[in-house]
């Protein structure tokens, strides 16, 4: 019998993670609601070994070549037949009854498409993780921000987002899904490779016409960092990149005129600050990211022409000021300072 809910860990030369977390994850994985997968993207260390010797009763999904986080779950999901999948890196360690309240919110409201858990820092266990914290939005230009994080202010929980709400995002570090949906919609966008595919993930979802939400009931630990650190330029490359694309993919014809030049220019001045801050790395990265978008602007002019996006996406989860102003000249570091 199929479970009703496939946790699926995605795996590259993680070893090390997988012998740490996947322990508490079967533990607190009830047998009668889910069942634990691991996606493997070709890894060259144990990792599939390990598997295969100590949890056979984890189902295996072995890629013949590394997809990146994109790529890999969309080949790797393929294979696996559930009603709701869970998309949770390996670096994530899971409470107890962290499934059921996500499950539970599922079924009682059905327009809602995805979901994640409360997301804490592994490290500082008082504090939220960068990626999710208690919910994720955008602002107008698609700046990232969350609910107990904006850019590197990281807040302390102490339960001022305990509510479950509809939010614009979920993470990708622990996504719930139903798994008709991640197919309909056309998955994780492979052009992204990794980071913020979850995002324009969630963006289509609410295009479809389904809610985004955030389970605060269900809490996990995420480590942060393991495929890149915030410190390597590779990161800066991507999320810069994969900022722009996002925004040109799913914005409207008479408003992308507008708002990616003006996206452009407040990403030339982080990499200023940057190269001024001693990390030219860094800002070559950002040249770098809009070097390979115009390079790819045929591609992506395609992608956006096939959505036939007639009009804007009217959510209350994207707020309609910047953040940028909002964060570094009225110093405004909190969610709960945001109007």
């Amino acid at each position: 019998m199929e479970a009703k809910v496939a946790v699926c860990v995605l795996n590259y030369n993680g070893e090390e993670l997988l012998k740490k977390f996947i322990p508490t994850l079967l533990e607190h994985t009830p047998p009668s609601i889910g069942k634990v997968y691991i996606i493997d993207n070709c890894s060259n260390d144990n990792s599939v070994q390990l598997v295969q010797s100590t949890w056979p009763e984890i189902g295996l999904v072995v890629l013949d070549q590394n997809f990146g986080f994109t790529g890999g779950y969309n080949g790797g999901l393929k294979s696996i037949v559930a009603e709701y999948f869970v998309l949770i890196n390996s670096d994530v360690e899971v409470t107890a009854r962290w499934l059921e309240p996500m499950l539970t919110l599922f079924e009682s409201t059905p327009k809602i498409g995805a979901c994640q858990p409360k997301v804490k820092s592994y490290r500082e266990k008082g504090k939220f993780e960068y990626a999710g914290a208690s919910g994720g939005y955008i602002d107008f230009l698609g700046y990232p921000f969350c609910r107990g994080r904006i850019f590197d202010q990281i807040e302390s929980d102490q339960g001022q987002y305990n509510n479950a709400i509809e939010v614009f995002w979920a993470t990708g570090a622990c996504m719930m899904i139903r798994s008709s949906l991640y197919f309909e919609s056309g998955g994780l966008d492979e052009s992204f490779f990794a980071h913020m595919e979850e995002i324009d993930l969630c963006w289509r979802l609410q295009r479809m016409g389904y809610q985004i939400y955030v389970q605060p009931n269900s809490v996990v630990y995420h480590v942060g960092g393991q495929t890149l650190s915030k410190d390597n330029p590779r990161k800066t490359y991507f999320n810069f990149r994969n900022s722009a694309y996002m925004l040109y993919k799913n914005t409207t014809d008479w408003s992308i005129y507008w708002k990616l030049p003006l996206k452009m220019l407040l990403d030339f001045v982080a990499g200023v600050k940057f190269w001024k801050d001693n990390s030219f790395a860094h800002f070559k990265a950002v040249l770098l990211a809009y070097n390979s978008f115009f390079r790819d602007y045929s591609r992506i002019r395609k992608t956006r022409s096939a959505l036939k996006i007639k009009m804007p996406l009217k959510s209350q989860q994207i707020y309609s000021k910047s953040i940028i102003w909002h964060y570094f000249v009225l110093g405004r570091r909190y969610f709960s300072d945001l109007k």
